[in-house]
């Protein structure tokens, strides 16, 4: 099995995240630093992240997560801020974030043990569909919708075009349901910028099949053996 897959078993990281652990040289095999891709783990062999055995988890575990805004989605956090991991501290097996949402964002966020759902989740060639209420600055017009259900520059690169309709729109901000499946960073933020206008408020309402439903703030409920499958 190689590295980064059994990394993921573990539960450590996605199998993409575990290749920059092991570029980094965080991993260790029978007390051999390897930062090299392709290294193989067989039967018997130790492995070693930051220097704590890891162990492919025999249980996985699915959580839904209503991430209220001033959290970061990370593990730890160098400056001191609250982690969605801090609710999750005393979990019976390690839980990593799928994907990412900003600090100052609000709604659905998934963790999970299972690298290899992670890696279907988030790697850009899957199109997994996200959706979000975004409140915008002023009034959008039919030009800046189109312009965002069509694809706009951000990063010197063109997004993909999104799903984008009203919700509500009136003299000083406009409310959209906009759908993208790319992961870019702040991509809405700054999709709504490069047609001039600010997002004051974003909520993911669904990755994928998963909607977040009538949960409220700082809640959080496994996920049922149905919503798992629709996942895959």
């Amino acid at each position: 099995m190689r590295l980064q897959k059994y990394l993921a078993d573990c539960g450590v990281a996605s199998r993409r995240q575990a290749e920059g652990l092991i570029t980094q040289g965080l991993v260790q095999v029978n007390g051999q630093t390897v930062t090299e891709m392709g290294t193989k783990v067989s039967p018997g062999d130790v492995v070693t992240f930051k220097g704590q055995v890891v162990k492919p988890e025999g249980q996985k575990r699915y959580i839904l997560y209503y991430k209220p805004i001033g959290e970061v989605t990370t593990v730890t956090d160098p400056e001191g801020r609250p982690t969605v991991m801090d609710h999750f501290r005393d979990f019976p097996v390690r839980l990593y974030p799928v994907g990412r949402l900003d600090f100052d964002s609000e709604g659905l966020l998934l963790l999970t043990n299972d690298g290899d759902l992670t890696r279907r989740l988030t790697h850009p060639s899957f199109e997994v569909e996200k959706r979000y209420i975004a409140r915008a600055s002023n009034q959008l017009s039919d030009e800046g919708l189109r312009a965002l259900r069509a694809g706009v520059i951000i990063d010197g690169r063109k997004t993909a075009p999104a799903k984008v309709s009203v919700l509500r729109r009136d003299p000083f901000s406009t409310d959209i349901l906009i759908t993208i499946h790319e992961g870019r960073n702040r991509q809405i933020r700054k999709m709504v910028e490069a047609i001039g206008h600010q997002v004051v408020r974003l909520k993911r309402v669904q990755y994928g099949p998963i909607a977040l439903g009538d949960m409220k703030r700082g809640e959080w409920r496994e996920l049922s053996e149905e919503e798992v499958r629709s996942l895959g």
